[in-house]
């Protein structure tokens, strides 16, 4: 077989994820830089608790702004992090949130009782009744810790997606509840023109992220391309694939292995949004994704009409081509993880292995396209079967398959615990992190 060493490696080894990353790094320790800067320049008074708490209560403002940007859903940072990543660090920005405004309001509080002579709780009160803005940031923070406690993983694993989303959208209030008290109360505000226009800067900004990005740019799209459902196949007892067409579909930016959030208007599930990847590599004329009827609103998806209408939000992810470093790729997927899988062999350029992971046979949806779309590639598929066992895809069995699979990108899609054990069987047998890619689906945020 021919080695890596005698091929150049394609233009995509730039490493657009790094990129990404180390900007969104580099925009926040900026912000940080000028934030600490403007406190300096205002020049608050000597009394120290209260200096900490102000600080902190700026640098929580910072964060939450932050913590916008991520969850925005901007297509830049989008394909080249992923809404998974950018969805877990949303998550721990938020403790960060919390805990810096918890600083702020125990700083302030107790430094304000010390010139007062009040205990801090009547201190806190007093402030709530007294000065402009304080209740609106106690109602806030409140909300904060409201959203925090149910995004707990204990906590979210008991709500529905639903009830945890529009409690989770308490979160934006909470935000502009901030905001206003930081426009009537913070003295950064009042300490400089230049002050004033950066924070108006950065709150505008992080708000109007989020405004285009999860509610202009989908409608448009949705206006543009007027989605509607042309065919619903059954694959199987316990999938099916949706046919999904419209206008000017070569000019929708989606790329194999991307997912769309789907909602099909019909009376009983229009409110509901559900990721699922694109089965086929986009073609310009017609989108399809492939969905195993587990649950009760999957199951529906059978009884969906031709002609339905479709509003998509995407397409999002970085589970793409774009990320490659190799000219020859390993695809791992493992059940209904085929999907995202099957549109990157249908997409990828190089000599391409696919290990499919199933039960049994029976088990392998769209196993006759797969056979036919590897003899027209050149590509091997290798069908592994059985009960539940790490051992079949343990590193002694993936270099059995895969002698050169050192030399390859590896994409990777399946169930958790699959895909875990997977990577740890990379990570093993010292495959680059940089050549690793996998993605999981997440709606939080």
């Amino acid at each position: 077989m021919t080695t890596l060493q005698s091929r150049p490696a394609p233009p995509t080894a730039i490493r657009p994820r790094v990129v990404a990353r180390t900007g969104l790094y580099a925009l926040l320790a900026a912000n940080a830089v000028v934030v600490a800067v403007l406190f300096t320049d205002a020049g608050f008074g000597s009394n120290a608790l209260i200096l900490v708490g102000r600080l902190a209560g700026l640098y929580g403002a910072l964060v939450m702004a932050f913590q916008l940007l991520l969850v925005a859903r901007l297509p830049w940072l989008d394909r080249r992090i992923g809404m998974d990543r950018l969805t877990s660090w949303h998550r721990w920005t938020g403790f960060a949130v919390l805990w810096t405004l918890l600083a702020h309001l125990v700083f302030i509080t107790f430094g304000y009782a010390q010139l007062s002579s009040l205990d801090p709780v009547d201190q806190l009160v007093d402030l709530a009744e007294t000065t402009e803005g304080v209740l609106r940031a106690i109602v806030a923070f409140a909300l904060i810790v409201v959203v925090g406690a149910v995004s707990a993983r204990w906590a979210r694993r008991r709500l529905a997606y639903e009830t945890w989303h529009f409690i989770h959208l308490y979160t934006y209030l909470a935000v502009l509840l901030a905001f206003s008290h930081q426009v009537a109360a913070g003295t950064t505000f009042t300490a400089s023109t230049a002050a004033r226009a950066y924070w108006y800067t950065v709150w505008g900004t992080a708000l109007g992220a989020v405004l285009v990005g999860r509610l202009v740019l989908p409608l448009w799209r949705n206006l543009r391309h007027r989605l509607r459902v042309t065919a619903v196949v059954a694959e199987s007892d316990t999938v099916v694939s949706v046919y999904v067409t419209g206008r000017d579909l070569d000019r929708l930016p989606a790329a194999a292995g991307q997912f769309f959030l789907w909602r099909f208007l019909t009376p009983g599930r229009w409110w509901q949004a559900n990721p699922f990847s694109l089965s086929a590599a986009p073609d310009g004329r017609q989108l399809r994704l492939t969905v195993k009827t587990a649950g009760e609103g999957t199951a529906a998806l059978r009884r969906i009409e031709p002609g339905t209408r479709v509003f998509a939000e995407g397409p999002y992810g970085a589970f793409t081509t774009l990320h490659r470093t190799r000219p020859d790729s390993l695809l791992i997927a493992g059940g209904v993880g085929i999907t995202p899988i099957r549109a990157l062999l249908e997409d990828i350029e190089g000599h391409a292995v696919l290990l499919y992971r199933v039960t049994a046979e029976r088990d392998a949806v769209l196993y006759e396209e797969l056979s036919e779309l590897a003899a027209a590639k050149g590509a091997q598929l290798h069908l592994v079967t059985g009960p539940a066992d790490p051992g079949l895809l343990a590193p002694r069995e993936l270099a059995r398959l895969v002698p050169d699979i050192g030399d390859r990108d590896v994409f990777v899609c399946g169930p958790p615990g699959m895909t875990a054990a997977v990577l740890r069987s990379l990570r093993d047998m010292g495959v680059p992190k940089r050549q690793i890619h996998f993605e999981r689906f997440s709606l939080a945020g």
